[in-house]
Order: structure tokens, then C-alpha cells, then sequence
């Protein structure tokens, strides 16, 4: 509250996503946190702005957890600017950046300061870090988890990076054993490396080749590795970009058994499918690859029932000349910020799902895995005041030219989305209205002790 207790804003719309559903109200803001959420013709204080949306709907600002801004270091990839515009234009007002492709990674203090210092004045939205588990720096995770990152990414097959190189069977163990020792969060990039070594590698431009070579009994392993090692120690362990169907039923029974484990999938695995992926376009790669049709909507029944628990980017952008159409040799990453809310709404609704579900998967859920639901990921009192404005129901067709990435490579090109987001507000604040953006405002966040 301010100063003084005045309300300064307040925020109107006969649909408003609050955690006991939709309805019309009146939202009162003041020094960029939600005061109360009121009658919809709740009369407006004395001094108090109003901001009235008619019928477009207010929902709470996304939180997308899984981010490589690659910033520094690899900065004509991405970048704190860029990337913070393009999360604004979506709708999303929090991200948690990868501490890989970045030079240094995020694997130090020191490293964690660099990027700190880095992201400091070119931040949009809000922005939390992740540290990073290799097989040398165990020491330094404590220090790093004092220092407020929100947990510790590790790779168990080849990161793609010579500067971050994934964990044994034995490494895992120890970085686990010494993160559940401190109460931490290790996340996971969950492919068998022996699996993969083992499954077909072709080169060329077939995209059937490319999925062969990373199958879903790769995805499958691993994952039943992490659970085993995350149950033995009580450990808190989260599934990355979870793309195999087949892992879900372990995962299911983990979470039922007691086993501390969370999963997340992405858009790219919700509403594109390997069926329709042209040969050579290898702005849909990436790893683990986008799998059938079938697959896909036993994906989405797993969001539904629980075992999934959120859906975030994984925006992983790279130069154009990095995409060739070569898919054993291209770049493995799809950019997605911008249009993550809009991709994920357009099959939501048609699957029947409300966008009470799309909340819950990309802001309250993924403010919960990182500890923020006391701040961010709902449209509650005492919650800073971060919004999105959709109109769910008007519809836009992908062009590249229009994204905010610094490389306008996109899997989605050409597709009529639905959902526009109007404008985007971050603790009370609107940071880009029609694709007018404000001067940067966004905060380093810490994780909270």
C-alpha cells in the first residue's frame, strides 16, 4: 500500500481471473501490489485512476520459469532487452533465465553477480535466475543457493555446450545429495545418454531421421533414474520440457508413492506435432523433439489430471545461420516467448479447456514450483499488481517480422493464433500497450528465504 493508504489504480473488466474463478470485478492497485479485488462497479477512490477493459480479460501476468536469454556472452542469440520485450508482448511479466548459454554460466557466484549486473538495466519484466549443477561444481552450490538462485539446472546427456557438460549417474547423486542437504531444487534435462548413443544418427533434412534419433525410451530412463535417486534422498527434483508420453504413468506413480517430483511440458509439445513438420524447416528442432499427434494429446489429458504440473517456453533462440536444414546439425531450440500464451490458448479451447486451466498451468503453477505464489501468479490482495489483457477471442496470424526475438526464427510462422494481448502491466504499471513499449522497469528477483 501506498504511503498515505490511497488506492492509485484500479483495474476493470467483466472477466477477471482470480483464483476463485471468473468474474466481473474492479481490481485496486497501490504501490504495485493488489489491494483488494472489489465489485465490479465498486466505486473508484477519490485520486484513483481507472483503467476500464470492457470485456477483454484480466489475468494474472504468466510466469515462464524455463528461459535462455544467453545473456552475456551470446548476445546476438538473445539477449536481456529482446527477450524481456518479446516476454512483455505476450503477456509474461516473470521469467526464470537458464544459467547455460550464457558466457560464463551461471554455475558461481561470481558468475551469477556477471549476470546480475548484465540484466540489471535491459529488464522489461521481472527476472529470476537458475544456477547450474556440473560435475566439478558441488562447492559452489550452497553459495549460489544463498545468493538467491531459485534452484540447479543439470543435463544428464550433452548440453549442446562445451561450457556446461551433463552429470553421470555418480555426479547426480552427489550434486542431489548435497542440494536436498541445503532444501533446494534440482530441474533436469532428462535423456539417457546411452540410449541416444545408441538409437540411429542420420544426417539430412528428414525430420523422421532426426526423431529416431532421439527416442522416447531416452526420456523414459532418465527419468525413472531421477525419480529412483530423488526418492532414496528426499530430494526435490522437477522434469523439464517432458515430451515422451510413455514417462508419464512413472511419473504418476512417483507423485502418488510421496517422491518429491514435479514436471513440466512446453507449447512446442501441445500444439505442434512431428506429422506436420516439413523436412529441412529446422526451426521446429529440438530436444527432446516434438513427438506424433498421439503422443501430444495424451500430453494434454496428463495437464488436465495433474501429472504435468505446469507449462512453460523453454524459449531457446540462436542465429538464423544456425538453423540450416541439416537437422543433425542445426541449432536444437525453439524461440517461443511471445507467442506462448496465444499458441497455448488457441488448442486449449479447442480441447475445451478454460483459461482458468491456462493460468493455472503457466502462472500459478509455475509461481509455486519457484516459490513466488506469495508474489506473483494470481490476481489476489497482497499479490504484486502484474497483468496480462487478452481478448481471448480475436485472432492474429503469425509473421516473423512482428516478434520482438532478436531472431525472428519461428516454428509458428503463418499460424492464426488465438488470444491478442492488449497490454501488459507489471506491478501496476503498464509496460507495452499495442506494441508501445515503456522505458525497462523489470526487478532482479531472489529466491525467497
Amino acid at each position: 500500500m501506498s504511503d498515505d493508504g490511497l488506492v492509485e489504480l484500479v483495474l476493470r473488466s467483466t472477466r477477471v481471473i482470480t483464483p476463485a474463478g471468473t468474474r466481473a470485478a474492479s481490481v485496486a492497485v497501490s504501490a504495485g501490489r493488489i489491494t483488494a479485488v472489489l465489485a465490479h462497479d465498486a466505486e473508484v477512490p477519490a485520486g484513483a485512476r481507472l483503467e476500464d477493459f470492457g470485456d477483454d480479460v484480466l489475468l494474472p501476468g504468466l510466469v515462464d520459469t524455463h528461459v535462455h536469454v544467453n545473456d552475456p556472452g551470446r548476445t546476438e542469440w538473445e539477449g536481456f532487452w529482446t527477450a524481456t520485450r518479446a516476454a512483455a508482448a505476450g503477456g509474461i511479466t516473470t521469467l526464470v533465465d537458464m544459467p547455460l548459454n550464457s558466457l560464463p554460466p551461471t554455475t558461481t557466484v561470481d558468475h551469477l553477480r556477471t549476470k546480475q549486473d548484465v540484466a540489471r538495466t535491459k529488464a522489461h519484466i521481472d527476472i529470476g535466475f537458475w544456477g547450474g549443477a556440473l560435475p566439478d561444481n558441488v562447492k559452489d552450490l550452497r553459495p549460489l543457493h544463498d545468493a538467491g538462485v531459485f534452484g540447479f539446472k543439470a543435463f544428464l546427456s550433452p548440453s549442446g555446450v562445451d561450457e556446461f557438460p551433463e552429470l553421470d549417474q555418480e555426479q547426480l547423486a552427489r550434486s542431489l545429495a548435497e542440494i536436498a542437504g541445503f532444501g533446494g531444487l534440482l530441474i533436469v534435462h532428462a535423456e539417457d545418454p546411452h540410449h541416444l548413443a545408441a538409437a540411429p544418427q542420420k544426417s539430412g533434412r528428414k525430420y523422421a531421421d532426426f526423431l529416431a534419433s532421439r527416442p522416447r525410451d531416452a526420456e523414459d530412463t532418465a527419468i525413472a533414474n531421477v525419480i529412483a535417486q530423488a526418492g532414496r534422498l528426499d530430494a526435490r527434483v522437477h522434469v523439464l520440457h517432458l515430451s515422451s508420453s510413455d514417462a508419464l504413468p512413472l511419473i504418476a506413480a512417483a507423485k502418488r508413492e510421496g517422491v518429491r517430483v514435479t514436471a513440466e511440458t512446453c507449447p512446442h509439445y501441445l500444439t505442434l506435432t512431428a506429422e506436420e513438420v516439413p523436412d529441412g524447416a529446422s526451426e521446429f528442432k529440438c530436444c527432446p523433439p516434438i513427438r506424433e499427434a498421439a503422443n501430444q494429446d495424451l500430453l494434454w489429458q496428463a495437464l488436465a489430471d495433474g501429472t504435468i504440473d505446469c507449462v512453460v517456453t523453454d524459449h531457446s533462440p540462436s542465429t538464423a545461420d544456425l538453423k540450416t536444414d541439416d537437422f543433425a546439425t542445426a541449432w536444437g531450440g525453439i524461440s517461443g516467448l511471445q507467442l506462448s500464451l496465444s499458441a497455448v490458448w488457441t488448442e486449449a479451447r479447442k480441447r475445451g479447456h478454460t483459461l482458468e486451466d491456462v493460468v493455472r498451468w503457466m502462472s500459478s503453477g509455475t509461481a509455486e514450483l519457484v516459490g513466488l505464489d506469495d508474489r506473483k501468479g494470481a490476481i489476489e490482495a497482497g499479490r504484486d499488481a502484474d497483468f496480462a489483457v487478452l481478448a481471448p477471442d480475436e485472432t492474429f496470424t503469425v509473421d516473423p517480422a512482428a516478434l520482438q526475438h532478436r531472431n525472428r526464427v519461428t516454428a509458428y510462422a503463418g499460424r492464426t493464433l488465438y488470444g491478442v494481448v492488449r497490454s501488459t502491466w507489471l506491478r501496476g504499471e503498464r509496460v507495452v500497450s499495442e506494441g508501445e513499449f515503456t522505458e525497462p522497469t523489470g526487478q532482479l528477483l531472489s529466491r525467497r528465504r
